[in-house]
């Protein structure tokens, strides 16, 4: 038996595991009348809320919506769709995400602007909202059902739904759930994720939602959320490509009755950190077409952003990414690939370690067993270490390999 080593246990329930919480997904054939592709969370009460979103210049209407929405601090639900981004589609995109938002609302009995809306799937392509607002309906129906019985195991099923309701090309989803007992009292966080293809760091084509039943203002959540997206979705690279969607969000209806203080504080939000980086890892781990998933972790840096540059950087390169398909020690590209992240280390006093094998030291190769290389990066997880030399700082960025089924995928997305 493993031994736990953190405050916290998991649970069963996924977004539904919180008090409070509740969701669900159903099949509204927007793009694939076989999939789920539509989602709901949603809140008893008012909870409190934060978000992160894409960098990228253009941005899908429903994320805009959401980012106004937020500004409050508050939401009680968010309904999610996969099969159209519902993004670069000019007003009848605007109209759109406000429908979702407006019709979901009405349903609920509730305020447009407490609903958060996100969108993923074909960028450029008008939403089909013949089948999109028949299936708010109905998913609303299922969530307060849900309600109605209040059965956890029921409830955990229905969360499923709502995480598969918002994959695109992702094989599995993602989710998890965990529970962290405090000294007043036990709170409960979860979350849900998809992401597989269009993942670069400042976020690619990542949705994100997280609940918790502790009491925890918005200005809280939104500086431990950017903490937390900062290790965990910032250091993921699938394929350098970064999306129109992504966002992060969470929601904490405060109905454990637990004000977190002090060292029940410094665990919840190291839960939350931990969970994010469950999610990105998972991510990384699903990329489009990936055979093997790679960790790059970079120590003796002189900055921590010199550190995630670097890990960054390497994580990003097409060409490691290709040498870890290949199962090719080629620590050169390695080496290379952090040169070119823009931070400053002495490339004459860094030592590159491929799953513990040690084949480069102080900027030169060494010589190594080339059969005892291939049959480490023969395995399906691949370490990748840069050991800098330069200070005490560090980071990791998690990715995958680049293999011929990356691009049979992407060559065929729209159709």
């Amino acid at each position: 038996m493993v031994k736990n080593i953190y405050p916290w246990q998991k649970v069963n329930g996924g977004v539904s595991a919180p008090l409070g919480f509740s969701a669900s997904g159903v099949k509204a054939g927007i793009k694939n009348s076989t999939k789920y592709d539509l989602a709901l969370i949603f809140s008893e009460v008012p909870a409190n809320s934060a978000g992160v979103f894409t960098k990228n210049l253009v941005k899908a209407h429903p994320l805009l919506l959401t980012e106004k929405h937020l500004q409050k601090g508050t939401a009680r639900a968010v309904i999610v769709n996969s099969g159209n981004a519902n993004a670069c589609v000019g007003q009848a995109g605007d109209e759109a995400a406000w429908q979702m938002a407006k019709v979901t609302a009405e349903e609920l009995g509730i305020s447009p602007e407490e609903v958060l809306v996100s969108s993923t799937g074909v960028i450029g392509q008008e939403m089909p909202m013949a089948k999109v607002l028949p299936g708010i309906k109905n998913v609303v129906v299922e969530v307060k059902k849900l309600k109605a019985e209040h059965n956890e195991l029921v409830l955990a099923e229905h969360a499923d739904r709502a995480a598969m309701a918002i994959m695109t090309t992702d094989t599995v989803p993602k989710e998890l759930a965990l529970e962290l007992k405090c000294s007043t009292g036990t709170v409960k966080l979860g979350v849900m994720a998809k992401g597989s293809g269009m993942i670069h760091p400042n976020m690619g084509t990542m949705l994100c939602f997280l609940t918790t039943d502790a009491k925890v203002d918005s200005l809280k959540l939104k500086e431990l959320l950017k903490e937390a997206v900062d290790r965990s979705f910032n250091m993921i690279s699938v394929d350098g490509d970064t999306s129109t969607n992504d966002m992060v969000v969470i929601l904490a209806n405060g109905q454990a009755g637990v004000e977190l203080q002090g060292t029940d504080w410094e665990n919840f939000c190291k839960m939350v950190d931990f969970a994010c980086c469950q999610m990105a890892m998972a991510i990384a781990r699903d990329g489009e077409g990936a055979s093997k998933f790679l960790e790059i972790k970079v120590t003796g840096a002189k900055t921590l952003e010199a550190a995630r540059k670097i890990a960054r950087s390497v994580c990003s390169s097409s060409l490691v990414k290709s040498a870890m398909y290949g199962q090719d020690a080629n620590w050169g590209r390695i080496l290379a690939a952090a040169g070119y992240a823009g931070a400053d280390f002495d490339p004459a006093k860094v030592d590159i370690y491929l799953n513990g094998l040690q084949v480069a030291a102080e900027g030169q190769g060494l010589r190594f067993s080339e059969e005892e290389a291939l049959k480490l990066l023969e395995k399906p997880d691949i370490l990748i270490e840069l050991r800098l030399k330069d200070g005490s700082q560090e980071a990791t960025a998690w990715g995958c390999d680049l293999t011929h089924k990356y691009v049979d995928i992407n060559a065929n997305y729209r159709t």
